[in-house]
């Protein structure tokens, strides 16, 4: 019998209708976890990394940890992964709620979709088993209203309390190259388009019910170890400032850092900060908070705006929803802010790669290589109201706003300017300028995904000697290993300053009884991360595209507290080949392979 694993996969045929379930290996679960690495390796073995993102043979995988679901705390994550069509290589992508829990709890550890509808459909998934149904009547609905009428429609008031949908919005259909998949409303699994993806295959939803227990392998040992943790929590002063003031109190330290992107990364000094701190969206918007399931810190914001004599509701904004849509376009409007999230949520778009992109054209627009003509209206860093807009353009492709769906750096590609386009890997920078942040730099650049901040150590270990970019590299592996463990076991990755590896490793053996110990952990996680860079290798990407924009390199930052600096990556990325194991030119060696038992997956 598996623990904290069922043990079975979900593997549905769009071409033929037919959904079938398949055994997974316990040998194989071991190696990779589950969750992110689980579905990176399943995407390197069935199908080719050079097939294009929209080609029906790219698979879209949703996956669950052997943790999500159980009750550890934060444990309610799920992943999905595919080939981008932003970037080109893998995508993964990570988002909380109720989706994971549900969708383990109807008895899959993930889900493999593969080929493409022939009409829209949407697929069920219970503990009676797997259905696809038609969607023909969802397909121009906005995200809330897809929720809302699938659940109308075909739920009990019983079933609606166990149930969990995912679901693209319009721009998902419209294959706008950062669409999103919305989960449970708000929530987002964001970057990378792949939203894009599950439009190009003709799939709306995803509704799950199940009411499966998890089996655990010691369940006195569980408890034990996860109420450990969930004090460990409590008592941190970070995970209590994050509970009060969820994700925007990074405002202020990263402002005061003099990092805060500022009309299209120009500068790190935005003179509006105050406008849009914590303490800012508490008065303005916030109405409460909301916590994802099995996670004591309820760092989720649950806000409201008024508009036009209209009272909007949702949740969020973020730190990187408020950075990007924000000082990023130049606007120090909490409102404003608000209000432009909710228009990405309800068409499904990814806010960072939209502030991003929109705030590329800014820049285009305002130094003369935009015209005015192309747009149809004035593109200035500060107008709010253009912004939103824009969104909505973006979503629906329409006019000026079928260019923008591209991502920045094909925007800026195509006026001449790819220089201002600030993207690594083709897929538009979080919220923090790397000049004076240099780990973060080295993060963007050697990211799998492409430009992340969700892929190396916390904000508060990157601030120690945060000038300094010697000896970065080895502390920058340990956190995108450590990360990509929590990523694949189904635990958010907030937590991850607090609770190491050695604190995780009780649970993930009670709950496993898999015979893990914290090297082997770590193993897994450098694993997963060396088949992810496998699949990039092999779908194109050198190390040509472990890069930052020309801004980042050679234009010393012009004012604040990190005036005066750049990112030395080429002498930090020599450094991160070398700790990695890998080849001068970025390329994994064959003994790389061997050593991390992923020989399979050599051609």
């Amino acid at each position: 019998m598996m623990y904290g694993w069922f043990g079975k996969m979900l593997r549905v045929d769009l071409n033929s209708g037919e959904c079938s379930d398949q055994e997974l290996d316990i040998s194989i679960l071991k190696q990779y976890i589950g969750g992110r690495g689980l579905a990176a390796k399943l995407l390197l073995e069935e199908m080719s990394p050079s097939t294009h993102p929209f080609n029906p043979e790219n698979k879209l995988i949703f996956a669950t940890g052997p943790l999500t679901g159980t009750g550890a705390p934060a444990s309610g994550r799920y992943m999905v992964v595919t080939k981008s069509p932003l970037t080109g290589g893998i995508i993964f992508c990570n988002s909380g709620g109720k989706f994971g829990t549900r969708l383990k709890s109807t008895g899959y550890d993930l889900v493999v979709i593969e080929g493409r509808a022939a009409e829209p459909v949407y697929l069920s998934i219970t503990d009676s088993g797997a259905h696809l149904k038609p969607a023909t009547h969802l397909w121009g609905k906005n995200v809330t209203e897809t929720d809302d009428i699938l659940r109308s429609e075909f739920m009990d008031a019983r079933m609606a309390k166990k149930s969990s949908i995912a679901c693209i919005g319009i721009a998902g259909e419209k294959k706008v190259l950062y669409a999103a998949v919305m989960n449970d409303k708000y929530r987002a699994a964001a970057r990378g388009g792949i939203g894009a993806v599950m439009g190009s295959k003709n799939l709306k939803a995803i509704v799950t019910c199940g009411t499966k227990k998890i089996p655990l392998s010691d369940e006195t040992m569980f408890k034990e170890s996860v109420k450990r943790v969930r004090d460990m929590l409590l008592a941190s002063d970070n995970m209590k400032v994050l509970s009060d003031k969820g994700t925007p109190f990074l405002v202020d330290p990263v402002s005061a850092a003099g990092i805060i992107p500022t009309r299209n990364f120009q500068t790190g000094v935005f003179e509006e900060a105050e406008r849009i701190n914590a303490t800012a969206i508490q008065q303005s918007v916030l109405t409460g908070r909301k916590a994802c399931l099995s996670c004591p810190l309820a760092c989720g914001r649950v806000t409201q705006v008024e508009n036009e004599g209209e009272i909007l509701k949702g949740e969020g904004p973020e730190y990187e929803t408020i950075a990007l849509l924000g000082p990023n376009c130049g606007i120090g409007d909490p409102l404003m802010i608000t209000r432009a999230g909710y228009r990405c949520n309800e068409l499904g778009l990814d806010t960072m790669s939209t502030g991003g992109t929109i705030a590329c054209a800014m820049e285009l627009y305002e130094r003369g290589f935009l015209p005015y003509e192309d747009i149809g209206f004035s593109l200035n860093f500060g107008d709010g109201e253009a912004m939103i807009k824009l969104i909505d353009m973006i979503g629906e492709r329409k006019g000026f706003g079928d260019v923008l769906a591209e991502g920045s750096y094909r925007l800026a590609e195509k006026y001449g300017h790819p220089e201002l386009a600030m993207t690594s890997k083709k897929m538009e920078m979080s919220g923090y300028d790397p000049r004076g942040l240099k780990e973060k730099g080295l993060g963007y650049a050697t990211s799998n995904r492409g430009a992340c901040h969700m892929r190396g150590r916390t904000f508060g270990q990157e601030m120690v000697d945060r000038f300094d970019y010697k000896d970065r590299a080895a502390l920058l592996m340990g956190g995108q290993d450590y990360l990509t463990v929590l990523d694949s076991c189904g635990v958010c990755c907030l937590i991850r300053g607090v609770v190491k590896v050695e604190n995780m490793l009780p649970i993930i053996e009670a709950a496993t009884g898999a015979g893990y110990d914290a090297k082997s952990l770590m193993k897994a996680g450098e694993r997963i991360w060396n088949v992810e860079r496998l699949f990039n290798q092999k779908a194109g990407l050198t190390s040509a595209d472990d890069s930052l924009p020309k801004r980042m390199l050679t234009e010393p930052m012009p004012e604040g507290p990190s005036k005066g600096q750049v990112v030395e990556l080429n002498k930090m990325i020599t450094e991160y080949y070398t700790v990695r194991g890998w080849n001068s030119d970025g390329s994994i060696p064959i003994n790389k392979l061997v050593e991390l038992d992923i020989c399979p997956q050599i051609d």
